[in-house]
């Protein structure tokens, strides 16, 4: 069988378990040649087929980067698609090479921040964790962590709790202090008492860094 006939939609499923079984199998094969099917998939004239074609890819890159890797220029592209799931789609794809690539993700994060800014709030929450990714490595922390700070400042108040969450564990003794400055400026911002306590406690947790 070829990939095409694979994905869900060419079997007629509205679930994601067969594109995530076919990500599995290509990711456990290191199968090259389907990756590469899967790419010329995302031009294919069927959006269904675009959007299997990318979830697939993703899933396939959260379990073996190094297949992606080749493709990162195609996904850097495809951040100014007008299908957002092949955008948000591209970004994820982007973030699961980030730490198998760092320098390149590093040297194209002015496209990557450019997609956030202006895509959905999805494309954001991958953007964001690339940030996350790369704020991990001594080589990239500080450069990120300004890039990451500018998102905590600017991200809507429904995903901050979850990014600060998420950067908290890379947070070093040089960037605590702007980080617990951004976040206490945006508590007045939430609404949900139950989200500006969870931002306190990273804040807390933070000042013990």
């Amino acid at each position: 069988m070829n990939i095409e006939s694979q994905l869900a939609s060419s079997l007629g499923r509205r679930d994601e378990v067969p594109n995530q079984e076919l990500a599995a199998k290509i990711a456990a094969q290191s199968d090259t040649g389907a990756v590469k099917e899967l790419i010329d998939l995302l031009k294919h004239k069927n959006k269904d087929i675009q959007n299997d074609a990318i979830k697939v890819l993703y899933e396939t890159g959260t379990l073996n980067p190094s297949l992606l890797s080749p493709y990162s220029g195609i996904f850097l592209g495809l951040l100014k698609s007008k299908n957002n799931r092949l955008q948000w789609g591209a970004m994820t794809a982007l973030q699961t090479i980030t730490l198998q690539n760092p320098e390149l993700i590093f040297e194209s994060l002015p496209e990557i921040i450019l997609a956030a800014n202006s895509g959905s709030v999805i494309t954001k929450d991958y953007a964001v964790n690339i940030l996350i990714d790369l704020c991990s490595l001594e080589k990239y922390h500080s450069d990120a962590f300004e890039l990451l700070k500018e998102q905590l400042l600017t991200s809507p108040v429904n995903q901050l709790p979850m990014y600060a969450e998420r950067a908290l564990p890379f947070i070093t003794k040089a960037t605590k202090e702007r980080f617990i400055q951004t976040l206490t400026s945006r508590i007045s911002d939430i609404d949900k008492e139950s989200k500006q306590k969870r931002v306190i406690k990273v804040i807390k947790k933070a000042q013990s860094i």
